[in-house]
């Protein structure tokens, strides 16, 4: 690409004498999560959620189980004000929740902030300013002394107010754009924000490091992490937070990463909605710790009721392909995969196992809300015919013989392939039906009855092209002797290789259903059919009859089209 020499890397490493993250192969522990949705997924909006879809949003972000929502500004827009006002005049906020609210290092914007959560109850009052040496340099014109007194003036303003201000107030500073500055400066502002605050064991001060734009490979804002993790006063009495953003594409792993480095608390939102490619998404980390055996402590066992809402609220979309909540994600429709997903499951039920090990599903989607049977197994061109005979039990019960779930998955694979689309559970139950079950042209045998002697004698009424004749024949059992009667009948020359049967249904008045393969004139070829009654018996000749009327449709279609 043309202008790669316009970049060079903006961040500065943080001094490493060997890192203690690397180490750490799992988190063992869920972070504090903040969700951040209503402030940074708000702003990045189109259009911006109206009060009534916040106070909704704000419930459901409850009923997930966060314990700190950010809603954003109040000091400094009507609207989140109003929000505010809302969910404490309705009583929205438990006792176990904690609103954060955001300020700029502004006095008169931190004096408006203590003003609109007088009497609120818990909360968070998190400030902030840039100390990022581009905008040092660029936006401000300052120098490192002039920025850090900004927030040490920030951190006198907002302790003086918590004092006269009723409520139970504790205190957040992020030196916003941490990503883009020194790691020793940095630290050092903090610091100093800290001599200002004290912080104590009943008054713990949070310190969020956000990736306000990440610029890094995760291990260096890793590293980063950990540098501050070592070095910050009052370390026991400080929560370290993050704040990351997906600028990279790996906000994700970023905040694996911090969080093993020793972030002791996550900032991000739903499905990662935030400016530009957005923040970090709470939603696949959590549900990583969950694949992992770590409880998240976010509820998302519904996910499809997440998606839903969030995606009304907010106007946005939900990838097919996002991690865990996308409508493909737990989709196989690979052949390979399809079979090995088939036996896995019945291994695991074969076993009784209860920890989840199946191929190529990270978790049961059933853990998530998802359905295992329209969810997981998909049809197209690409399956199997593990994968479709799969399906074909699990939604209707039918269990077919191998040699016969091979000859199906190939017609339904060409079915797929022609029409290029994929096929419903109930499509490709249509395709065994007419393919195969209870095919009575162009021959019929609507009469058989059975004589005990010297084994048993068959005797069959067969319908064939407007004609009816009755045909006798013996055989070891009843169903080889219908078989010899029909090949009586038809002057054909056809032979029994397989025969299976099995319950449909549970009850008296259940369907049996069986499956007959037939070979012809000593050749290899099997043609298959089906048969479905309440009476084996009456199943099994059914069966029978589709398999030979199959092998008539089959040559009718091998003959040349007459023209002219």
């Amino acid at each position: 690409m043309k202008h790669f020499d316009r970049y060079a890397p903006g961040y500065f490493p943080a001094p490493v004498t060997g890192p203690r993250w690397v180490q750490k192969d799992h988190i063992e522990t869920a972070p504090i999560w903040c969700s951040v949705d209503l402030r940074d997924g708000n702003q990045s909006l189109i259009v911006p959620m109206d009060l009534e879809q916040k106070l909704a949003f704000f419930a459901f972000l409850v009923r997930l189980g966060f314990k700190e929502i950010e809603i954003g500004f109040p000091a400094a827009s009507d609207t989140e004000y109003e929000l505010l006002h809302q969910l404490l005049l309705r009583k929205m906020v438990p006792a176990d929740v904690t609103l954060q609210v955001l300020t700029q290092c502004r006095d008169h914007i931190i004096e408006k902030t203590f003003e609109s959560v007088e009497g609120v109850g818990n909360a968070i009052i998190h400030f902030y300013n840039s100390i990022s040496y581009a905008q040092r340099e660029q936006v401000f014109k300052m120098n490192r002394s002039e920025i850090m007194k900004i927030a040490t003036d920030g951190a006198e303003l907002v302790k003086k107010l918590a004092k006269q201000t009723a409520g139970n107030f504790r205190f957040e500073y992020s030196p916003e754009s941490f990503t883009g500055t020194e790691p020793e400066y940095a630290l050092e502002v903090c610091n100093a924000v800290l001599d200002v605050l004290q912080p104590a064991p009943d008054n713990k001060v949070i310190i969020n490091l956000p990736a306000t734009v990440e610029m890094s490979i995760p291990h260096i804002y890793a590293n980063q992490i950990e540098y501050l993790s070592d070095n910050l006063k009052y370390r026991d009495d400080v929560i370290l937070s993050i704040h990351p953003h997906n600028d990279r594409g790996t906000g994700v792993a970023a905040t694996e990463l911090g969080v093993l480095a020793g972030a002791q608390r996550v900032e991000g939102t739903l499905f990662g909605n935030g400016e530009r490619t957005g923040n970090v998404d709470i939603v696949t980390l959590a549900m990583n710790l969950f694949s992992h055996g770590v409880d998240p402590n976010l509820d998302f066992s519904d996910m499809p009721s997440v998606v839903e809402l969030y995606e009304e609220v907010t106007d946005m979309r939900v990838n097919e392909r996002q991690p865990y909540a996308g409508s493909l994600v737990f989709a196989a429709f690979s052949g390979s995969h399809q079979d090995a997903i088939a036996k896995g499951t019945e291994w695991h039920k074969e076993k009784g196992l209860y920890r989840w090990t199946i191929p190529y599903l990270p978790i049961d989607p059933a853990d998530v809300g998802r359905q295992y049977q329209t969810d997981v197994i998909r049809i197209n061109s690409q399956s199997g015919k593990g994968g479709i005979g799969y399906l074909l039990e699990q939604h209707y019960g039918y269990t077919l013989p191998a040699k016969m779930r091979e000859h199906f998955g190939y017609l339904v694979k060409g079915i797929s392939d022609h029409e290029h689309r994929e096929l419903s559970p109930a499509q490709v139950k249509e395709i065994f039906e007419k393919a195969y079950l209870n095919i009575t042209t162009p021959v019929n045998v609507p009469e058989v009855h059975f004589i005990q002697k010297n084994g048993i004698i068959a005797a069959i009424t067969v319908q064939e092209n407007g004609q009816v004749r009755e045909v006798t024949a013996k055989g070891n059992g009843r169903l080889d002797a219908v078989t010899g009667a029909l090949c009586a009948a038809t002057g054909r020359d056809f032979t029994l290789v397989t025969y299976a049967e099995h319950a449909l249904e549970v009850g008296s008045k259940s369907q049996a259903v069986a499956y007959v393969g037939l070979t012809w004139n000593g050749s290899g070829t099997i043609t298959w059919g089906a048969g479905q009654h309440t009476d084996i018996i009456v199943a099994s000749v059914a069966a029978l009859v589709s398999a030979y009327n199959n092998k008539v449709r089959d040559e009718a279609d091998a003959a040349p089209r007459k023209t002219g």
